[in-house]
Protein backbone atom coordinates (compact mmCIF):
# COMPACT_ATOMS: atom_id res chain seq x y z
CA UNK A 1 0.00 0.00 0.00
CA UNK A 2 2.71 2.23 0.38
CA UNK A 3 2.60 4.80 -2.27
CA UNK A 4 -0.41 2.94 -3.77
CA UNK A 5 -4.11 2.93 -2.87
CA UNK A 6 -6.45 0.03 -4.38
CA UNK A 7 -10.03 0.67 -4.04
CA UNK A 8 -9.65 -2.84 -2.00
CA UNK A 9 -7.72 -0.63 0.43
CA UNK A 10 -10.25 1.91 0.66
CA UNK A 11 -12.68 -0.30 1.21
CA UNK A 12 -10.58 -1.81 4.37
CA UNK A 13 -10.13 1.38 5.71
CA UNK A 14 -14.05 2.68 5.24
CA UNK A 15 -15.04 -0.30 7.11
CA UNK A 16 -12.71 -0.30 10.05
CA UNK A 17 -13.97 3.24 10.31
CA UNK A 18 -17.31 2.32 10.33
CA UNK A 19 -16.71 -0.09 12.91
CA UNK A 20 -14.56 2.38 14.75
CA UNK A 21 -17.63 5.09 14.27
CA UNK A 22 -20.25 2.86 15.77
CA UNK A 23 -17.64 2.02 18.81
CA UNK A 24 -17.46 5.93 19.62
CA UNK A 25 -21.02 6.54 19.09
CA UNK A 26 -21.93 3.84 21.72
CA UNK A 27 -19.25 5.05 24.26
CA UNK A 28 -20.47 5.29 27.59
CA UNK A 29 -17.72 6.27 30.36
CA UNK A 30 -19.81 4.56 33.19
CA UNK A 31 -19.13 1.12 31.12
CA UNK A 32 -15.11 1.60 31.17
CA UNK A 33 -13.06 -0.23 33.54
CA UNK A 34 -12.30 2.13 36.63
CA UNK A 35 -8.63 2.04 35.96
CA UNK A 36 -8.91 3.20 32.61
CA UNK A 37 -10.77 6.22 34.14
CA UNK A 38 -8.42 6.87 36.44
CA UNK A 39 -5.77 6.82 33.56
CA UNK A 40 -7.49 9.29 32.05
CA UNK A 41 -7.92 11.58 34.70
CA UNK A 42 -4.23 11.64 34.99
CA UNK A 43 -3.54 12.36 31.58
CA UNK A 44 -5.93 15.32 31.83
CA UNK A 45 -4.12 16.53 35.08
CA UNK A 46 -0.46 16.54 32.84
CA UNK A 47 -1.80 18.02 29.61
CA UNK A 48 -4.12 20.96 31.42
CA UNK A 49 -1.38 21.44 33.39
CA UNK A 50 1.44 21.62 30.99
CA UNK A 51 -0.74 24.00 28.43
CA UNK A 52 -1.02 26.19 31.81
CA UNK A 53 2.35 26.38 31.98
CA UNK A 54 3.29 26.65 27.91
CA UNK A 55 0.84 29.99 28.59
CA UNK A 56 2.92 31.48 30.31
CA UNK A 57 6.19 31.92 27.62
CA UNK A 58 6.51 35.44 26.10
CA UNK A 59 6.12 33.20 22.89
CA UNK A 60 2.62 32.45 23.77
CA UNK A 61 1.39 35.57 25.84
CA UNK A 62 2.48 36.90 22.32
CA UNK A 63 0.35 34.92 20.08
CA UNK A 64 -2.70 35.66 21.58
CA UNK A 65 -2.18 39.15 21.83
CA UNK A 66 -1.92 38.99 17.84
CA UNK A 67 -4.79 36.76 18.14
CA UNK A 68 -6.83 39.68 19.77
CA UNK A 69 -9.57 37.12 20.50
CA UNK A 70 -12.68 38.20 22.18
CA UNK A 71 -14.27 36.31 25.24
CA UNK A 72 -15.96 33.28 24.83
CA UNK A 73 -17.35 29.88 26.69
CA UNK A 74 -13.86 28.11 26.86
CA UNK A 75 -10.87 28.50 28.95
CA UNK A 76 -7.57 29.43 27.64
CA UNK A 77 -5.36 27.36 30.19
CA UNK A 78 -3.57 29.23 32.82
CA UNK A 79 -3.53 32.09 30.69
CA UNK A 80 -6.46 34.22 32.82
CA UNK A 81 -9.05 34.74 29.68
CA UNK A 82 -11.70 32.84 27.54
CA UNK A 83 -12.44 32.58 23.96
CA UNK A 84 -14.45 31.13 21.37
CA UNK A 85 -14.20 27.22 20.84
CA UNK A 86 -12.02 27.01 18.00
CA UNK A 87 -9.52 30.19 19.22
CA UNK A 88 -9.22 28.24 22.62
CA UNK A 89 -8.56 25.27 21.04
CA UNK A 90 -5.91 26.04 18.71
CA UNK A 91 -4.13 28.14 21.57
CA UNK A 92 -4.38 25.49 24.25
CA UNK A 93 -3.02 22.73 21.73
CA UNK A 94 -0.15 25.31 21.14
CA UNK A 95 0.63 25.93 24.88
CA UNK A 96 0.59 22.37 25.54
CA UNK A 97 3.05 21.09 22.84
CA UNK A 98 5.68 24.21 23.53
CA UNK A 99 7.45 23.20 26.35
CA UNK A 100 7.98 19.54 25.62
CA UNK A 101 6.58 17.98 28.47
CA UNK A 102 2.54 16.99 27.00
CA UNK A 103 1.77 13.41 27.67
CA UNK A 104 2.58 10.64 24.83
CA UNK A 105 2.48 7.46 23.61
CA UNK A 106 4.98 4.93 22.19
CA UNK A 107 3.13 2.52 20.60
CA UNK A 108 1.08 5.68 18.73
CA UNK A 109 4.36 7.03 17.68
CA UNK A 110 3.15 10.11 18.86
CA UNK A 111 0.82 12.30 21.38
CA UNK A 112 -2.60 11.18 20.95
CA UNK A 113 -3.84 13.96 23.82
CA UNK A 114 -2.48 16.73 22.58
CA UNK A 115 -4.20 16.00 19.30
CA UNK A 116 -7.96 16.28 20.59
CA UNK A 117 -8.26 16.99 24.02
CA UNK A 118 -7.91 20.65 23.47
CA UNK A 119 -10.47 20.59 20.99
CA UNK A 120 -12.84 17.95 23.39
CA UNK A 121 -12.49 20.33 26.10
CA UNK A 122 -13.32 23.56 24.35
CA UNK A 123 -16.49 22.09 23.19
CA UNK A 124 -17.86 20.69 26.77
CA UNK A 125 -17.29 24.07 27.81
CA UNK A 126 -19.50 25.30 25.31
CA UNK A 127 -21.68 23.10 25.62
CA UNK A 128 -21.63 22.79 29.52
CA UNK A 129 -21.49 19.25 28.53
CA UNK A 130 -22.15 16.18 31.36
CA UNK A 131 -18.90 14.92 33.16
CA UNK A 132 -19.80 11.59 31.55
CA UNK A 133 -20.29 12.52 28.06
CA UNK A 134 -16.91 14.67 28.36
CA UNK A 135 -15.07 11.48 29.72
CA UNK A 136 -16.23 9.12 26.96
CA UNK A 137 -15.35 12.22 24.23
CA UNK A 138 -11.68 12.39 25.81
CA UNK A 139 -11.15 8.76 25.81
CA UNK A 140 -13.04 8.75 22.25
CA UNK A 141 -10.11 11.13 21.06
CA UNK A 142 -7.20 9.32 22.70
CA UNK A 143 -8.40 5.48 21.21
CA UNK A 144 -9.23 6.69 17.94
CA UNK A 145 -6.08 8.75 17.63
CA UNK A 146 -3.97 6.31 19.17
CA UNK A 147 -5.38 3.80 16.98
CA UNK A 148 -4.73 6.28 13.73
CA UNK A 149 -1.33 6.42 14.73
CA UNK A 150 -0.18 2.67 14.97
CA UNK A 151 -1.88 2.41 11.75
CA UNK A 152 -0.12 5.05 9.69
CA UNK A 153 3.39 4.64 9.23
CA UNK A 154 4.75 7.88 7.79
CA UNK A 155 7.64 8.09 4.95
CA UNK A 156 10.99 8.82 6.35
CA UNK A 157 11.14 12.67 7.91
CA UNK A 158 7.30 13.35 8.50
CA UNK A 159 6.79 14.57 11.42
CA UNK A 160 3.54 12.87 13.27
CA UNK A 161 2.02 16.16 14.39
CA UNK A 162 -1.23 16.93 12.73
CA UNK A 163 -1.74 14.00 10.48
CA UNK A 164 -3.07 10.49 12.23
CA UNK A 165 -4.04 12.71 15.10
CA UNK A 166 -6.75 14.63 13.36
CA UNK A 167 -8.90 11.43 13.27
CA UNK A 168 -8.80 10.99 17.20
CA UNK A 169 -10.19 15.10 17.61
CA UNK A 170 -12.89 14.78 15.10
CA UNK A 171 -13.95 11.24 17.14
CA UNK A 172 -13.84 13.07 19.99
CA UNK A 173 -16.00 15.89 19.31
CA UNK A 174 -18.43 13.73 17.35
CA UNK A 175 -18.91 11.88 20.42
CA UNK A 176 -19.66 14.88 22.56
CA UNK A 177 -21.93 16.15 20.19
CA UNK A 178 -23.71 12.71 20.52
CA UNK A 179 -23.80 11.91 17.11
CA UNK A 180 -24.91 8.42 15.57
CA UNK A 181 -22.69 5.57 14.68
CA UNK A 182 -22.89 6.10 10.92
CA UNK A 183 -22.26 10.15 11.68
CA UNK A 184 -19.36 9.09 14.27
CA UNK A 185 -17.54 7.03 11.38
CA UNK A 186 -17.72 9.85 8.79
CA UNK A 187 -16.72 12.63 11.41
CA UNK A 188 -13.69 10.21 12.00
CA UNK A 189 -13.02 9.70 8.35
CA UNK A 190 -13.58 13.30 7.49
CA UNK A 191 -10.18 14.25 9.87
CA UNK A 192 -7.92 11.64 8.82
CA UNK A 193 -8.62 13.15 5.53
CA UNK A 194 -7.65 16.60 6.65
CA UNK A 195 -3.28 15.85 7.35
CA UNK A 196 -0.78 18.36 7.89
CA UNK A 197 2.28 17.33 6.11
CA UNK A 198 5.07 18.34 8.18
CA UNK A 199 8.53 17.90 8.16
CA UNK A 200 10.78 16.99 11.28
CA UNK A 201 13.42 19.13 10.55
CA UNK A 202 10.90 21.95 10.78
CA UNK A 203 11.15 20.82 14.60
CA UNK A 204 14.94 20.24 14.54
CA UNK A 205 15.83 23.66 13.33
CA UNK A 206 13.35 25.47 15.38
CA UNK A 207 10.22 26.37 13.86
CA UNK A 208 7.58 26.99 15.82
CA UNK A 209 5.45 26.11 12.99
CA UNK A 210 5.64 22.76 14.47
CA UNK A 211 3.47 23.61 17.58
CA UNK A 212 1.01 25.51 15.28
CA UNK A 213 0.50 21.76 13.76
CA UNK A 214 -1.80 20.73 16.66
CA UNK A 215 -4.02 23.87 16.67
CA UNK A 216 -4.29 22.92 12.92
CA UNK A 217 -5.48 19.28 14.05
CA UNK A 218 -7.67 20.49 17.04
CA UNK A 219 -9.46 22.68 14.49
CA UNK A 220 -9.66 20.67 11.79
CA UNK A 221 -11.40 18.11 14.11
CA UNK A 222 -14.06 20.76 15.06
CA UNK A 223 -14.70 21.12 11.39
CA UNK A 224 -15.00 17.45 10.73
CA UNK A 225 -17.39 17.05 13.50
CA UNK A 226 -19.49 19.82 12.47
CA UNK A 227 -19.56 18.63 9.05
CA UNK A 228 -20.63 14.98 9.94
CA UNK A 229 -23.50 16.66 11.96
CA UNK A 230 -24.40 18.67 9.18
CA UNK A 231 -24.78 15.75 6.88
CA UNK A 232 -21.83 16.79 4.76
CA UNK A 233 -19.22 14.59 5.41
CA UNK A 234 -19.17 10.77 4.00
CA UNK A 235 -16.84 7.45 4.95
CA UNK A 236 -15.00 6.82 2.00
CA UNK A 237 -11.59 5.49 3.62
CA UNK A 238 -10.30 8.48 3.00
CA UNK A 239 -7.28 7.77 5.57
CA UNK A 240 -5.71 5.43 3.10
CA UNK A 241 -5.16 8.10 0.54
CA UNK A 242 -4.25 11.06 2.80
CA UNK A 243 -2.30 8.45 5.76
CA UNK A 244 -1.71 5.90 3.59
CA UNK A 245 -0.11 6.53 -0.34
CA UNK A 246 0.57 10.35 0.32
CA UNK A 247 2.41 10.55 3.56
CA UNK A 248 3.16 6.93 3.90
CA UNK A 249 1.53 3.30 4.51
CA UNK A 250 -1.84 2.81 6.41
CA UNK A 251 -2.78 -0.17 8.08
CA UNK A 252 -6.63 -0.59 8.34
CA UNK A 253 -6.31 -3.66 10.77
CA UNK A 254 -4.77 -1.56 13.90
CA UNK A 255 -7.96 0.46 13.56
CA UNK A 256 -10.07 -1.94 15.23
CA UNK A 257 -7.29 -4.57 16.69
CA UNK A 258 -8.57 -5.31 20.40
CA UNK A 259 -11.58 -2.51 20.03
CA UNK A 260 -13.16 -2.35 23.54
CA UNK A 261 -10.52 -4.24 25.20
CA UNK A 262 -7.46 -2.76 25.02
CA UNK A 263 -6.65 1.03 25.99
CA UNK A 264 -4.13 2.50 24.48
CA UNK A 265 -4.57 5.38 27.10
CA UNK A 266 -3.01 2.89 29.84
CA UNK A 267 0.30 2.53 27.89
CA UNK A 268 1.46 6.36 27.51
CA UNK A 269 4.43 8.23 29.29
CA UNK A 270 4.53 11.36 31.18
CA UNK A 271 7.58 13.34 31.17
CA UNK A 272 10.33 14.81 33.81
CA UNK A 273 12.25 16.84 30.88
CA UNK A 274 11.06 19.50 29.07
CA UNK A 275 12.47 17.85 25.78
CA UNK A 276 12.01 15.28 23.09
CA UNK A 277 11.49 12.36 24.17
CA UNK A 278 14.14 10.63 22.11
CA UNK A 279 16.39 12.33 24.13
CA UNK A 280 14.92 11.39 27.49
CA UNK A 281 16.61 8.10 28.48
CA UNK A 282 19.87 9.56 27.58
CA UNK A 283 19.16 12.65 30.15
CA UNK A 284 17.64 9.55 32.84
CA UNK A 285 21.56 7.65 32.42
CA UNK A 286 23.08 11.10 32.92
CA UNK A 287 21.67 11.53 35.89
CA UNK A 288 22.83 8.27 36.83
CA UNK A 289 26.23 8.73 35.86
CA UNK A 290 26.52 12.16 37.01
CA UNK A 291 28.92 12.21 40.39
CA UNK A 292 30.40 15.97 40.61
CA UNK A 293 33.29 15.10 38.57
CA UNK A 294 34.28 16.49 34.92
CA UNK A 295 32.96 14.87 32.23
CA UNK A 296 35.37 14.50 29.55
CA UNK A 297 33.10 13.42 26.69
CA UNK A 298 29.94 11.25 26.53
CA UNK A 299 28.49 8.58 24.81
CA UNK A 300 25.06 8.31 23.29
CA UNK A 301 23.74 4.71 21.97
CA UNK A 302 20.07 4.89 21.04
CA UNK A 303 17.69 3.58 18.39
CA UNK A 304 17.28 4.23 14.85
CA UNK A 305 14.66 6.64 15.42
CA UNK A 306 16.01 8.87 18.06
CA UNK A 307 20.21 9.17 16.52
CA UNK A 308 18.96 12.04 14.33
CA UNK A 309 18.80 14.17 17.00
CA UNK A 310 23.07 14.56 17.25
CA UNK A 311 22.87 18.67 16.51
CA UNK A 312 25.15 20.35 18.46
CA UNK A 313 24.31 23.48 17.92
CA UNK A 314 20.93 25.67 18.27
CA UNK A 315 19.92 29.03 18.37
CA UNK A 316 16.51 28.72 19.92
CA UNK A 317 14.55 26.77 22.87
CA UNK A 318 12.67 24.09 20.27
CA UNK A 319 15.85 23.27 18.35
CA UNK A 320 17.94 22.87 21.73
CA UNK A 321 14.79 20.47 22.93
CA UNK A 322 15.40 18.55 19.72
CA UNK A 323 19.41 17.99 20.51
CA UNK A 324 20.30 15.16 22.62
CA UNK A 325 23.72 16.82 23.03
CA UNK A 326 22.62 19.67 24.45
CA UNK A 327 19.94 17.55 26.58
CA UNK A 328 22.58 15.08 28.07
CA UNK A 329 24.81 18.29 28.53
CA UNK A 330 22.04 20.40 30.66
CA UNK A 331 21.09 17.14 32.45
CA UNK A 332 25.00 16.40 33.64
CA UNK A 333 25.33 19.94 34.28
CA UNK A 334 22.48 21.23 35.93
CA UNK A 335 20.91 17.98 37.51
CA UNK A 336 17.27 18.63 35.40
CA UNK A 337 15.97 19.59 32.11
CA UNK A 338 12.81 22.01 32.61
CA UNK A 339 11.73 25.14 31.34
CA UNK A 340 13.83 27.19 32.37
CA UNK A 341 16.95 25.19 31.37
CA UNK A 342 15.93 27.11 28.41
CA UNK A 343 15.89 30.64 29.78
CA UNK A 344 18.43 33.72 30.80
CA UNK A 345 20.88 32.72 28.26
CA UNK A 346 21.26 29.37 29.39
CA UNK A 347 21.40 27.43 25.91
CA UNK A 348 24.27 29.67 25.16
CA UNK A 349 26.48 29.10 28.14
CA UNK A 350 29.99 28.49 26.62
CA UNK A 351 30.98 25.60 29.36
CA UNK A 352 26.61 23.44 28.49
CA UNK A 353 27.71 24.19 24.48
CA UNK A 354 31.16 22.86 24.92
CA UNK A 355 30.51 20.01 26.97
CA UNK A 356 27.19 19.39 24.17
CA UNK A 357 30.20 18.87 21.37
CA UNK A 358 32.12 16.43 23.04
CA UNK A 359 28.30 14.22 23.40
CA UNK A 360 28.18 11.82 20.06
CA UNK A 361 25.07 10.28 19.54
CA UNK A 362 24.98 6.47 17.55
CA UNK A 363 22.25 4.43 16.53
CA UNK A 364 22.73 0.73 18.32
CA UNK A 365 20.94 -2.01 16.07
CA UNK A 366 20.53 -3.85 19.40
CA UNK A 367 18.96 -0.91 20.60
CA UNK A 368 16.77 -0.31 17.46
CA UNK A 369 15.27 -4.18 17.80
CA UNK A 370 13.53 -3.42 21.20
CA UNK A 371 11.35 -0.79 19.41
CA UNK A 372 8.70 -0.21 20.02
CA UNK A 373 8.09 -1.60 23.65
CA UNK A 374 11.30 0.10 24.51
CA UNK A 375 12.81 3.09 23.67
CA UNK A 376 16.81 2.41 25.23
CA UNK A 377 19.23 4.41 25.29
CA UNK A 378 23.12 3.66 26.08
CA UNK A 379 25.04 5.92 27.94
CA UNK A 380 28.79 5.81 28.35
CA UNK A 381 30.80 8.64 30.29
CA UNK A 382 34.78 9.19 30.30
CA UNK A 383 35.19 11.43 33.34
CA UNK A 384 38.85 13.71 33.01
CA UNK A 385 39.90 11.15 35.44
CA UNK A 386 40.36 8.22 32.93
CA UNK A 387 37.59 6.99 34.81
CA UNK A 388 34.81 5.56 32.49
CA UNK A 389 31.12 4.04 33.38
CA UNK A 390 27.99 3.02 31.54
CA UNK A 391 24.81 3.31 32.12
CA UNK A 392 21.72 1.97 29.88
CA UNK A 393 18.06 2.78 30.50
CA UNK A 394 14.87 0.67 29.09
CA UNK A 395 12.45 3.54 28.37
CA UNK A 396 12.27 6.69 29.75
CA UNK A 397 11.51 7.71 33.53
CA UNK A 398 7.82 8.12 33.70
CA UNK A 399 6.76 5.47 31.11
CA UNK A 400 3.89 3.28 31.74
CA UNK A 401 6.71 -0.05 31.35
CA UNK A 402 9.59 2.01 33.41
CA UNK A 403 9.14 3.72 36.88
CA UNK A 404 5.36 5.35 35.95
CA UNK A 405 4.14 8.30 37.47
CA UNK A 406 1.21 8.50 39.76
CA UNK A 407 -1.05 11.35 40.71
CA UNK A 408 1.60 12.63 43.05
CA UNK A 409 4.08 12.32 40.82
CA UNK A 410 2.59 14.34 38.25
CA UNK A 411 1.30 16.86 40.64
CA UNK A 412 4.66 17.45 42.13
CA UNK A 413 6.16 17.99 38.80
CA UNK A 414 3.24 20.72 37.83
CA UNK A 415 3.94 22.13 41.27
CA UNK A 416 7.14 23.12 40.50
CA UNK A 417 6.15 24.54 37.14
CA UNK A 418 3.78 26.67 38.33
CA UNK A 419 4.50 27.25 41.86
CA UNK A 420 1.52 28.27 44.41
CA UNK A 421 -0.74 28.99 41.58
CA UNK A 422 -4.80 28.55 42.32
CA UNK A 423 -4.99 27.17 38.89
CA UNK A 424 -2.93 23.49 39.82
CA UNK A 425 -5.51 23.37 42.86
CA UNK A 426 -8.87 23.61 40.51
CA UNK A 427 -7.10 21.26 38.38
CA UNK A 428 -6.12 18.34 40.54
CA UNK A 429 -9.92 18.97 41.95
CA UNK A 430 -11.13 18.67 37.95
CA UNK A 431 -8.75 16.00 37.35
CA UNK A 432 -10.30 13.97 40.35
CA UNK A 433 -13.94 14.30 39.36
CA UNK A 434 -15.23 15.40 36.11
CA UNK A 435 -16.62 12.23 35.20
CA UNK A 436 -18.61 12.49 38.31
CA UNK A 437 -19.77 16.00 37.52
CA UNK A 438 -23.32 16.88 36.18
CA UNK A 439 -21.96 19.69 34.05
CA UNK A 440 -18.17 20.46 33.47
CA UNK A 441 -18.50 24.03 31.96
CA UNK A 442 -18.16 26.43 35.01
CA UNK A 443 -15.00 24.23 35.96
CA UNK A 444 -13.64 24.25 33.16
CA UNK A 445 -13.68 28.47 32.88
CA UNK A 446 -12.19 28.06 36.03
CA UNK A 447 -8.90 26.61 34.73
CA UNK A 448 -8.19 29.58 32.83
CA UNK A 449 -6.54 31.12 35.87
CA UNK A 450 -4.48 34.19 36.17
CA UNK A 451 -1.50 34.22 34.81
CA UNK A 452 1.81 34.37 37.29
CA UNK A 453 3.67 37.12 37.77
CA UNK A 454 6.85 35.51 36.94
CA UNK A 455 6.51 33.38 33.54
CA UNK A 456 8.86 30.22 33.82
CA UNK A 457 10.30 30.57 30.83
CA UNK A 458 11.59 34.44 29.98
CA UNK A 459 12.67 33.72 26.23
CA UNK A 460 10.87 34.41 22.62
CA UNK A 461 11.79 31.66 20.51
CA UNK A 462 13.43 33.01 17.58
CA UNK A 463 11.72 31.81 13.72
CA UNK A 464 15.03 31.50 11.81
CA UNK A 465 18.59 28.57 12.64
CA UNK A 466 21.48 28.85 11.39
CA UNK A 467 21.84 27.41 7.99
CA UNK A 468 25.34 25.82 8.43
CA UNK A 469 23.26 22.90 11.28
CA UNK A 470 21.30 21.66 9.11
CA UNK A 471 23.56 19.16 7.09
CA UNK A 472 24.61 17.93 10.54
CA UNK A 473 21.25 16.18 11.79
CA UNK A 474 18.90 13.57 10.04
CA UNK A 475 15.27 13.60 10.82
CA UNK A 476 13.93 10.56 12.72
CA UNK A 477 11.25 8.96 11.01
CA UNK A 478 7.85 8.92 12.50
CA UNK A 479 8.21 9.28 16.16
CA UNK A 480 8.95 12.13 18.66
Amino acid sequence: MDGQTTTSSTDAAAAATAELGAWVARLESAAVPAAVLDRLALVVLDVVGVAAVGARTDDQTALRLAWAAAGGPAPVFGAGQTAPVDTAAWLNASAMACLELDEGNKYAKGHPAVHGFPAVLALAAERDATGADTAAALLAAYEVAARFGRATRLRAGAHPHGNWGVAGAAAGCARLLGLGPDVCAAAIDTGAGMPVAGHFDSATTGNPVRDAWLGAANTAGLAAARMAAAGVARNTGTAALSLGSLLGAFDPGELTAELGTRWDVTAGYFKRHASCSFTHPAADAMLELADGRTVADVRVETHALGAGLSRTDWDNRLSAMFSTPFVVAAAALDGAVEPRTYADGRPADPRLRDLARHVTVVAADDLTARLPGRRAARVTVRYTDGDTRTAEVPNPVGDADHRPFDRDAVTGLLRGLLGDDPVLDRLVAFSTGFAASPRVGEALRGLAGVPATTPPDSTTPESTVAENTVAENTAPNEEE
